[in-house]
């Protein structure tokens, strides 16, 4: 039988804030979100630590990380065994901080480090998750559209409240993060997690800028997955949608049997046209295709999560002091080491 994880308890060598960044082929930011991070955090006063978690990389990111640890003491680097994805990553960095809260934000420096002060204020007033809302994307207007599109669908047919424009940039209180840690799902959304725990949550606003250097990480196809990760795993919606279009199928063919008897009666000819034919059978096809499609959606969820395959892998986990053992990933849900130096 797997172990659920333990009971995280903070001991006097606990940072207050945790930073949690994950990295994929980020050579280009990685100085200037250093810099720009470190200025933020020592100009609060209140002791850090940052987790930059490299998600397989395959540029010089890795070497960059641990040269950035080997100079600073504040800094944890997680190297994963391989690109298990953003979410798995988010995850992974989580599952090894120490703080008394948590921030999770990109590393592309779209979430500016100059707002963490905000966040934390609204932490200091008693929230336990302040999440970040955009008010304004400096990207492509697809791309921009898309997002809205998403989230106002999100909201709209999921089972939690979702708030509005508002992704993974976030403060978590130790509660809520170790919240996140016992819950046993392994296809991970944080966002929707998040919201799902409850607690006391409120959000701030902010212009999310665009990228400080190298090209976007969330290929169209990720963004597809990302959102069928939070429309599947959080509303059960496209499952009542196919028995919604079986009903109104039924009606249909009901009515149009109505119809075709009366003209026949009427008109005393038999029954003609192919062409209708043709299209009935289609457009049959494609409901039944479509419906089977949302059904086998919902069945490869239920077969990866019963695998219990961990989320990541930590190749190697590197910091200037030793871990302690409490703070360690869950065997059973999240995470698995091969090795930790």
């Amino acid at each position: 039988m797997p172990h659920m994880p333990q009971p995280f308890s903070l001991d006097t060598n606990s940072p207050e804030i945790s930073i949690v960044v994950p990295l994929f082929n980020e050579q280009e930011n990685i100085a200037e979100l250093y810099r720009r991070l470190s200025q933020s955090l020592t100009a609060l006063g209140r002791s850090f630590e940052m987790i930059l978690v490299n998600d397989g990389s395959r540029d010089a990111t890795p070497q960059l990380l641990d040269q950035i640890r080997a100079e600073d003491e504040h800094v944890v680097v997680l190297h994963l065994s391989r690109n298990f994805g953003h979410q798995a990553a988010i995850s992974a960095g989580i599952d090894h901080t120490r703080g008394n809260a948590v921030i999770v934000m990109d590393g592309d420096l779209q979430d500016p480090p100059e707002v963490l002060d905000r966040l934390i204020e609204a932490w200091r007033e008693g929230h336990d998750v302040v999440y970040a809302v955009r008010t304004q994307r400096k990207e492509g207007l697809a791309k921009r559209l898309g997002y809205a599109l998403f989230y106002r669908l999100f909201r709209a047919i999921s089972d939690i409240d979702i708030p509005l424009d508002s992704g993974d940039f976030c403060l978590m209180d130790r509660a809520v993060v170790e919240t996140l840690r016992r819950l046993p799902e392994r296809q991970r959304f944080v966002r929707g997690l998040r919201s799902f725990v409850g607690f006391r949550q409120t959000g701030i606003t902010y212009e999310r800028g665009g990228r400080n250097a190298g090209k976007p990480k969330y290929t169209f196809r990720a963004l597809v997955r990302l959102a069928l990760d939070g429309l599947i795993g959080f509303s059960g919606v496209p499952l009542n949608l196919v028995t919604y279009l079986g009903m109104a199928m039924a009606m249909l063919a009901a009515l149009w049997t109505i119809g075709l008897a009366g003209h026949c009666i009427t008109n005393h000819v038999a029954p003609a046209g192919w062409a209708s034919t043709i299209l009935v059978v289609l457009y049959t096809s494609a409901v039944q295709l479509v419906s089977l499609g949302i059904v086998s959606e919902y069945i490869r969820r239920i077969f990866l999560e019963t695998k219990q395959r961990p989320t990541y892998i930590v190749r190697a986990l590197r910091r200037r002091e030793p871990p302690p053992l409490l703070s360690l990933p869950r065997s059973s849900s999240s995470g698995h080491f091969l090795s930790a130096a």
